[in-house]
This record gives C-alpha cells, structure tokens and sequence, in this order.
C-alpha cells in the first residue's frame, strides 16, 4: 500500500523511476532501465553529426546569446511548418507555430488554450500522465477512454461518444465537433509496415493542435525543444483573440536557447534519410527483440510486435506468480533483486501491466529480459503433483 501511495504521489513516468532507482540497493549488478524513453543514453543511438554541428556554429557565431521572440525564433518557426507541411494537404507558415521547450512545454500550452469553466477533457488510457497531471492543474474534469488491447491499442471509439459532450476539450469525430491534440513527439517512427499518418491531415474536419519535438526523431531529448502548431486550415485558432491569448501565454514561458532554436532550419534540413532509416532498422530489431523474450517468459504477455514508438505495454500474468500482488509489487522487487527498472502499467493508468521501453541497444535489452525470466522463474508458482 504504501508503494501504491507513492506511486499516486509521483504520477509521472520520471517521478515513479525515481521512486524505484532509490530502492536499488545491490551494486554488484549494473543498473538497466527500461523505463524511460531516452535512446541517446546508448552509444548506439545516436544524433546526427549535422545536428552537431548546426547548433556548435549556431553558439559560435556569436550573434544568438539573446532574448528570441516570444514565440520563437521566426526562421525556426518556419522550418518547423514547412516539415510538417511536407505530409499535409494544405501549407503552414511561421504564424502557426509557437516553439516550446520540449512537447511537455506544449502540452502545457494547448491545455492552458483549452481550458475553461467546466470544460472536461477525453485522455487515452494506457497514456502518457502529464496529460493528466497538466489537467487537474488546469482544473479540468478528466474523462478515460480505453486503447484495447485485443484490437491491436485501437481507441474505443464507442466511448468516446459516450463520454464527450458541449464542455470536452479533445479529441474524436467531425460529428462531435471539438478539437483534437495530436501529440506526435514519435511522428515518423513507425516501422514494419505501418505507415505514419499525422493528424493534420484531418485539420479541414477538426481543428488539431500538433504538438512535437526534435527529441525523439533526432534522438536529442535533453535539448528540449518542441513545438506546439495550429493545423487549422479552417482558421479556428487563427482568430486574433485566439492568437493573442496564446501570445500571452507564450509570454510567461521561457523557451529553449536562442542559438538552439537557430540551428533547426539546418538540423532539418540537412539531416540524411539515411539516418531516419538506421534509426528505424535499430528500433525494429530492439522491438523484435523484446516482443520474443517476453513471450517466453509465462508471468508476461505482450498482445502486439510494437510497429512504432519506442515503449510498449506487456500483460502481467499474476496468476503463475507467487508472493507478487500487483504490478507495483512487480516492478519494486524487480527493482531490488535484479536492478531492472520498469514501469508498472497503474502509472500510465493501466493496472498489473508493465510498460517497457525498447529504445535500447541489444546487449543491454537481452540482459535486462535475462534478469526479468530469471526473477519470474524464482517468484512463479510450483504445483507438486501426486502421484
């Protein structure tokens, strides 16, 4: 219980690692995560020297140690939409585009736009809890739907009628008429097949609000720069009292470094398929990976190969295991006895569920899954049969 009451106290995915690297107590075994989302902590991850070297020369020249525009730099701004626009039916320019610092930055921003007396907000559930936490900030009524499991994470689009009404702020159909938040932090990175569609392109039906970052993509999170874009043909957030408030808001926020947000024309611009491509093949194979040695392993089940992304959920099986009561109890034990780190599913609001993350080079991810059977093996039942 009281485990369960610290995770509740620690809603996010960093505040709960935090919570289970603070238990780790044995040093003879190195420490793996495979709880936070950050490739670049792997030599094999890596960003490109393009990128490198854009923001070196950015700092060097000298002329960028200062204050950048409110909502960002103007140049940044329009490499920004000018890249989203490449997989849009339709333009974007600067004027759509607020720089931010990270996606949590936008998240922060298009809650705060959102927001009002009353207003309620639909989350997915399994999902991401800043969303979540931003919200209660916000004072917004918080309303679940479910991504199912057996229908391969699709949203129960069912429900999500059911529970939208004059006052939600997010997501769903035309016919419901509100506004969707399209977090594409991971856009582009999906493999095997499936393609990535943005929700942009759905901008003429409902307004969208994109929101992004270089972190993922580029393989660069500690940067934290992000971007938060009205995908709006329509105009809706182009009204000028739409505009100024979201100006004003942009006000009292600090973006990222002026000399970073100088660099990204060249950082997109200049960055080789070749790279996206590598980055892919190596999230595959780490996805393949996981996908295996879970399966062979009877406390867990993942439903789905991941095609994208760079975590996925796995099914705890509790039935085949002793003295573990939930998924909370999973991960802390897990933690102390093996020195693994995963997330229990509760945190991302999915109960006896883990949440894996996969952007993590091969060795190191067969080790962690070695550690993971070897510690189900010693926590599962033993039935005796009597013959």
């Amino acid at each position: 219980m009281e485990q369960e009451a610290a995770i509740s106290s620690r809603i996010t995915i960093k505040g709960t690692i935090s919570l289970l690297m603070s238990i780790i107590e044995n040093d003879q075994k190195r420490v793996i995560s495979l709880g936070m989302g950050d490739p670049s902590a792997y030599s094999c991850f890596r960003t490109t020297v393009q990128a490198e070297q854009a923001v070196t020369s950015a700092l060097q020249s000298g002329k960028l140690n200062g204050y950048a525009p409110t909502a960002g730099l103007v140049m940044t701004r329009k490499a920004i939409a000018d890249y989203l626009a490449r997989d849009l039916p339709y333009d974007l320019t600067a004027d759509d585009v607020y720089i931010t610092s990270g996606c949590t930055q936008a998240i922060d921003v298009a809650l705060t736009m959102l927001a009002r007396p009353g207003a309620n907000i639909l989350l997915p559930r399994p999902g991401f809890p800043i969303y979540e936490l931003t919200a209660s900030f916000r004072n917004l009524e918080i309303r679940h739907y479910d991504l199912l499991p057996d229908r391969n994470w699709e949203a129960d689009l069912g429900a999500i009628q059911s529970l939208a009404d004059h006052n939600t702020i997010a997501e769903t159909a035309k016919k419901l008429c509100i506004p969707v938040i399209a977090d594409e932090v991971y856009g582009h990175l999906a493999f095997g097949g499936t393609p990535f569609v943005p929700m942009g392109v759905f901008g003429s039906m409902v307004p969208v609000l994109t929101l992004g970052s270089l972190s993922k993509r580029w393989i660069v999170p500690g940067w934290r720069l992000g971007w938060f874009v009205t995908t709006d043909p329509c105009g809706t957030f182009k009204q000028p009292k739409v505009v100024e408030r979201i100006m004003k808001y942009c006000d009292t926020l600090g973006g990222p470094p002026t000399f970073l947000q100088a660099a990204v024309p060249q950082i997109i611009e200049q960055t080789d398929e070749a790279f996206y491509t590598q980055t892919l093949e190596q999230l595959e194979h780490s996805a393949d990976i996981l996908y295996r040695m879970t399966n062979e392993i009877p406390a867990l089940h993942c439903p789905y190969k991941p095609q994208g992304a760079m975590a996925v959920m796995v099914k705890l099986n509790l039935s085949v295991l002793e003295d573990i009561r939930d998924d909370i109890d999973f991960c802390f034990k897990l933690a102390k006895e093996e020195n693994v780190i995963v997330v229990p599913g509760v945190a991302v609001g999915l109960k006896n569920w883990l949440r894996f993350v996969f952007s993590v080079d091969p060795p190191s991810l067969q080790e962690a899954l070695g550690r993971i059977k070897l510690f189900s093996h010693r926590h599962s039942k033993i039935v005796h049969h009597q013959y």
